[in-house]
């Protein structure tokens, strides 16, 4: 165990952010799940935003890669493009 001030503080810092984290990369998930779960166009076209910029803001946090990021929204439009 640490036995520092700093490391004391910065053990529990990296706590806090990593459960912060993970609930955000979670629903992020789940809200990926549940577009993929839609079988009507004009639906799934309403919700692509709202999951294009929760995909964005983790990128930009550094949860998940850019590359992932990219890659996941990629794959949700031509999800949406086969579904018409």
């Amino acid at each position: 165990m640490a036995n520092h001030k700093s490391s004391l503080k910065r053990i529990r810092q990296t706590e806090k952010r990593r459960l912060h984290n993970r609930y955000y990369a979670k629903t992020m998930r789940n809200a990926v799940r549940k577009l993929r779960a839609t079988t009507d166009q004009s639906t799934a076209i309403q919700m692509y935003p709202s999951v294009q910029k929760a995909i964005d803001k983790l990128a930009k946090m550094s949860v998940i890669h850019k590359n992932k990021a990219s890659n996941l929204k990629s794959k949700l439009a031509k999800y949406i493009q086969k579904l018409g």
